[in-house]
């Protein structure tokens, strides 16, 4: 039996107080990054892969079904406004399309040869790396692209949560995360999501610094897309450049719409105007 379908530690949940149904989950999300840990190796080598293709003008896709690919939608989306990077260059794709990011679409996850009909609607190629995401280890919408990449040469990863699955076996760079039975039997979006969750940060956050998207510990390319943004940017500005004038900050940062290209005017306007 799959881990993640084992019966629970626990039992007669409904039984217990409100008190006891959130410590014991609090206790089992607390084995999520001691799971993770063991794995660092493996996520490594999927950043490194991924870094060296998204370097070269490749992109990276997001592949999953139900949690799973919502997670993978919700890492792709925020990468643009948070590092300033193009849409288009960090994609996430659910099996059923857009329609299953709120409503399950029956049964597209069983369809072995959507998922790469639809990367190829996107003109993937060999300079794009592909990570699928299954907490089962078995959705077919992701193991049935991996493979058709895998024979296309592109590169190939996933993030899954039973060891040996179908899908760790067809990618190139498998990380597996062994959580363990979840406190409901099977509701594989607690721990298993929090792990793929957690996984998903490391491995944008890491290549999006290796892009050069961070400068120090800030993000020195996000959108400016809100007021609270527009704040965090000029006290970024200030620092940065040591200008003292708060209206001047904002006022460069507004014109040159990122932390990093104010900054570089301030500090050498004549490079600029190069």
């Amino acid at each position: 039996m799959k881990t993640t379908e084992a019966d629970s530690y626990y039992s007669d949940l409904e039984n217990m107080s409100v008190a006891d149904l959130l410590g014991n989950i609090n206790k089992e999300d607390k084995t999520v990054p001691f799971a993770i840990e063991k794995a660092l190796p493996q996520i490594e080598k999927v950043v490194q892969g991924v870094y060296e293709r998204m370097h070269k003008g490749g992109r990276l896709f997001y592949m999953g079904a139900g949690t799973s690919g919502r997670l993978g939608i919700v890492d792709a989306s925020e990468c643009p406004p948070t590092y300033g990077i193009e849409h288009g260059r960090v994609i996430g794709l659910i099996a059923g399309g857009d329609a299953a990011i709120r409503k399950a679409v029956e049964f597209a996850e069983d369809d072995v040869t959507q998922g790469w009909k639809d990367l190829q609607a996107h003109h993937i190629s060999n300079l794009d790396a592909v990570i699928g995401i299954a907490a089962s280890g078995s959705t077919p919408y992701v193991s049935g692209a991996l493979k058709t990449c895998n024979e296309q040469g592109i590169l190939t990863a996933c993030i899954v949560c039973n060891s040996q699955s179908v899908v760790a076996q067809t990618a190139q760079l498998p990380i597996e995360i062994i959580v363990g039975p979840e406190f409901v039997t099977g509701s594989t979006r607690m721990k298993s999501g929090t792990a793929q969750k957690l996984v998903l940060n490391m491995i944008s956050t890491s290549v999006m610094i290796k892009l050069g998207h961070v400068k120090g510990n800030k993000m020195v390319d996000m959108q400016l897309s809100n007021h609270k943004l527009v704040e965090r940017g000029t006290q970024m500005l200030m620092k940065n450049t040591g200008l003292a004038d708060y209206e001047m900050a904002k006022a460069l940062l507004l014109q040159f719409g990122s932390v990093r290209k104010a900054s570089e005017f301030y500090l050498n306007p004549n490079a600029i105007k190069k």
